[in-house]
């Protein structure tokens, strides 16, 4: 599906990316599906992210990227659903393959704001594909998607995910 609205933009020459120097700031929701192990303790993960991008040339973009993520699962004692939250901290970069298609990367770090077990911080790696056009004069809206890994003494977490947003 992201291929094809990638190839109908293309076709229809909408061009979203920023020239070199104009920054933009995006607001988005996150939708998230466990994957590998993590699957077996988490059902999804609902959240919210604000992106920073800073062109440096007409196809690169460096990044950054801060937001809360909330992942909910089944009982894990009598009628206690599995919730827990983190704020993860990613920087990174985009590369626009075409005009409003992107490829980009990112490294950081997730801090849970459980107290006790399950606190502490996890690294993240995060590849993922997506597009990007214009909705308005400034505006443009941003659909990505991503497989998201973070790695800490406890174990991994892996995850896919969907990112909506849109950026002035």
């Amino acid at each position: 599906m992201l291929i094809a609205a990638a190839g109908f933009l293309m076709f229809n020459n909408v061009n979203a990316q920023s020239k070199a120097g104009e920054s933009k700031l995006g607001l988005g929701l996150d939708i998230v599906i466990p994957v590998g192990d993590y699957k077996n303790v988490a059902d999804y993960g609902l959240g919210i992210s604000v992106l920073y991008q800073k062109p440096i040339t007409e196809n690169l973009s460096i990044t950054g990227n801060v937001g809360y993520l909330r992942f909910h699962g089944p009982a894990v004692f009598s009628d206690i659903k599995y919730k827990e939250g983190y704020v993860p901290i990613k920087a990174g970069a985009r590369y626009f393959i075409v005009p409003g298609l992107y490829g980009a990367a990112e490294l950081g770090v997730a801090i849970s704001t459980a107290n006790g077990y399950g606190s502490g911080t996890a690294f993240i790696y995060a590849p993922s594909l997506g597009t990007m056009f214009k909705v308005t004069k400034t505006g443009t809206l941003d659909i990505g998607i991503r497989y998201e890994n973070w790695a800490r003494s406890g174990g991994t977490r892996s995850f896919g995910g969907i990112r909506a947003g849109y950026n002035f």
